[in-house]
């Protein structure tokens, strides 16, 4: 399992959200350079990264800072956040992003959604967001009746290799992570999975690393200092 740190961009700042609420937003950092700079001497293998503008509006809002903050590391990023149409997904990728991540897309237009895993395979990630085992969409504004564990299915169908899973009642509360939903998807689908929501400390990451998953996603732990971004990557090397 790896570990992928995260930086929420909002307005241009590195900021954490609470149960995904844009009302709640908090600036965590500084500088989001000095942020990565940072992931990267600890040891970090990935870094998450979200456009919440992107991801509100539809569109993508801090394409640029995203295109620099590529350039200045050698640790892959993954981006998600606004992202709507092939032209996005080749300028990300052309420009630096490993991975690209797709949410609202993936549910609302699956003829893009094919094209873009089609095109670029493992380099497309799907994040399922979900408020009580729904699929939420828009920046976790608009809620679904589609549910999660038939959604990561029918992904894989599609050829998704990588599946980003949030609980959203988790985020940002450092209340653990939902093992339990994590356990269900894990054994329904054969896709890699990116645990993200809840990440509280060492304990939360030793949990996730038995369930054999891809990745956990840790925000609020890093920049409250609830968690050490050295330890935990460390701890999934043994």
């Amino acid at each position: 399992m790896i570990i992928l740190p995260a930086i929420d961009i909002l307005g241009g700042e590195c900021v954490r959200l609470y149960k995904g609420e844009y009302g709640t937003a908090r600036k965590v950092a500084q500088s989001a350079v000095d942020t990565v700079k940072d992931f990267e001497k600890c040891g970090a293998e990935y870094i998450h990264m979200v456009d919440l503008d992107g991801a509100k509006e539809g569109k993508t809002v801090n394409r640029d800072l995203f295109y620099s903050l590529a350039k200045m590391t050698n640790v892959p990023i993954e981006l998600g956040g606004g992202i709507r149409n092939m032209e996005t997904v080749d300028a990300y990728i052309n420009g630096g992003i490993s991975r690209v991540i797709l949410g609202s897309a993936a549910l609302r237009d699956r003829d893009f959604l094919k094209r873009a895993v089609d095109k670029y395979g493992e380099k497309i990630a799907v994040g399922i967001d979900a408020k009580n085992g729904k699929v939420s969409v828009a920046g976790w504004l608009d809620d679904s009746d589609v549910d999660y564990i038939e959604f990561a299915k029918e992904m894989e169908k599609e050829g998704v290799r990588n599946i980003i899973f949030t609980d959203i009642s988790k985020d940002g509360t450092l209340a653990g992570p939902n093992l339990e939903q994590l356990s269900a998807l894990s054994k329904a689908v054969k896709c890699d999975i990116t645990a993200s929501g809840g990440v509280h400390n060492i304990e939360d990451i030793k949990n996730l690393k038995e369930m054999n998953l891809y990745g956990a996603i840790a925000g609020r732990s890093l920049y409250d200092g609830t968690l050490s971004l050295k330890e935990a990557v460390e701890l999934t090397k043994k």
